[in-house]
């Protein structure tokens, strides 16, 4: 892909990035962050994917919400210190595309002048989309993350009462992306990346950005159209594009086709199920047919998603990479593995969160088990892409029980807040020392510059060997042990070391 001269391998160096809320992993702000890039994290990862960081940090949806999208939250710094980071580390940062917070200026100028806001049609509504009205059918086949419909009944300043389009939460109100003040609004935001420095983005539930009457309002041939003129303009800036979507795992290979980058949200559950149940049979099969050009991730500010693995819940009829037996065990297992702490953050349990998704940290998920852990992390690390550590998986964090009961929000078990005092103590953990080792090997090793190959093997066992010319690096699994090694060419011979704390 054309983007400045640039492809993403290119710009990310092709070394792992950390993802982090920039406060919730310093305490503070963004200049304490860059004291951990440069002190402790030096060398460690090329790029960071900074979660929300506009103004405010603490809205509805932790930052997903933003009253104003081209404004730092003052609380975490300025424009400025995002590029004194970004000096440091390639910088990828979210494009919320789909919403925008009830309280921005220009929802407020709506709220209060209606129709005679330059705003107005900027909002979506229920009228908006389907004028007089919407057959029973028309709103059943309406794709949506959460239960019910996607609408939150208004009534502006005046008393007009209106249904506003909200695909998350109320408080996120669905912008027309090709109105005139829609369209302005993302390309100000893009500009501003632009001279912040910010080389690649991620588009922040884009999946949803176009409603059309009749259709499923979620990964449309309109929403395909959308995404193209985006990343035109983002590569016009030299920024290269991220898209974020849950879907099918055969939708995933077809969208992969045509956008810069998606998320190999498959891997996760696969790799949990590969664990669980010691056989890599679905894994390797998923290995096979995968999209190359996937960002990899093990946990992120999200659940870990089973929707990825599920069958088509579009009417296609299409299997997914689990049977919905084995999904339903892995969920139990996550449960169990966490002594039901992930069962009180999931489903109607807790608030705001997506049915499909089991909120918990992917440490908790395997029952603390520093073995298993590194194995996973290791899995991540050779998988063909570019790797994304969330920060609380960096630290082999564990579920936050009570941020959980203080807020109620499912996510919170895995949005610990560290400040720098505690990650300087959790990196001196034996499973941290270990996993930095293996980031900074994925980092600096050149075979990750090569081509990737999985070698025949049973279903108790993983292979998996990247090369690039004479340089060598080889994961070897065994799953009834439960035993990694790495093997690799080093100054013209050959060394290696066991995956273990």
């Amino acid at each position: 892909m054309d983007s400045g001269g640039r492809s993403l391998l290119e710009t990310m160096k092709n070394q792992p990035q950390l993802i982090a809320y920039v406060n919730r992993f310093s305490g503070v702000g963004f200049r304490e962050f860059q004291s951990l890039i440069e002190g402790p994290l030096k060398g460690v990862f090329g790029g960071a994917h900074l979660l929300p960081f506009f103004d405010p940090i603490d809205g509805a949806d932790a930052g997903f919400d933003p009253i104003d999208h081209t404004k730092v939250d003052p609380r975490l710094g300025t424009w400025e210190d995002v590029r004194a980071l970004g000096e440091h580390v390639e910088i990828m940062a979210d494009l919320i595309v789909n919403h925008i917070s009830s309280r921005s200026p220009q929802f407020l100028d709506y709220d209060k002048r209606g129709d005679e806001s330059p705003y107005s049609g900027m909002f979506l509504t229920y009228t908006s989309i389907f004028g007089n009205g919407a057959r029973e059918a028309d709103l059943l086949q309406l794709y949506r993350p959460r239960p019910g419909l996607p609408f939150t009944k208004h009534e502006l300043k005046h008393g007009e009462q209106c249904l506003l389009w909200t695909t998350f939460t109320g408080e996120q109100i669905d912008i027309d992306v090709h109105h005139t003040e829609g369209k302005r609004y993302l390309e100000n935001i893009l500009k501003q990346f632009h001279a912040s420095g910010i080389r690649a983005i991620r588009l922040d539930a884009v999946g949803y950005a176009i409603k059309k009457a009749g259709t499923s309002c979620f990964m449309i041939p309109e929403t395909f159209e959308f995404i193209a003129e985006l990343t035109s303009q983002a590569h016009t800036l030299g920024i290269e594009v991220l898209v974020e979507i849950h879907s099918h795992y055969l939708e995933q290979i077809e969208i992969a086709k045509q956008v810069d980058w998606v998320y190999d949200f498959a891997l996760p559950p696969l790799v949990l199920h590969t664990l669980y149940t010691r056989n890599a049979r679905q894994l390797k099969r998923w290995f096979e047919i995968r999209p190359p050009n996937a960002v990899i991730v093990l946990d992120t500010h999200d659940g870990i998603g089973v929707l990825d693995v599920g069958a088509d819940r579009k009417g296609g009829n299409l299997p997914g990479l689990l049977t919905p037996k084995e999904i339903d065990q892995l969920v139990e297992t996550i449960h169990q593995r966490s002594h039901n702490e992930s069962h009180e953050a999931t489903g109607a349990a807790a608030n705001n969160l997506d049915l499909y998704q089991v909120n918990c940290t992917f440490y908790d998920a395997l029952g603390r088990s520093d073995d298993e852990y590194l194995i996973a992390r290791a899995l991540q690390l050779f998988t063909p892409g570019i790797p994304q550590v969330y920060y609380v998986g960096l630290l082999a964090g564990t579920n936050d029980m009570d941020l959980l009961r203080r807020t109620g929000v499912g996510r919170d078990i895995n949005r610990h807040y560290y400040n720098v005092q505690e990650i300087v103590t959790e990196l001196r953990r034996p499973i941290v020392r270990s996993l930095l080792d293996l980031i900074r090997f994925r980092s600096t090793h050149a075979a990750f510059a090569g081509e990737v190959q999985l070698a025949p093997s049973n279903d108790h066992e993983i292979c998996i060997e990247w090369r690039n010319g004479s340089e060598r690096a080889r994961l070897d699994v065994d799953l009834k042990s439960m035993e990694g090694t790495i093997t690799f060419s080093a100054d013209g011979r050959q060394d290696r070391f066991e995956v273990a704390s």
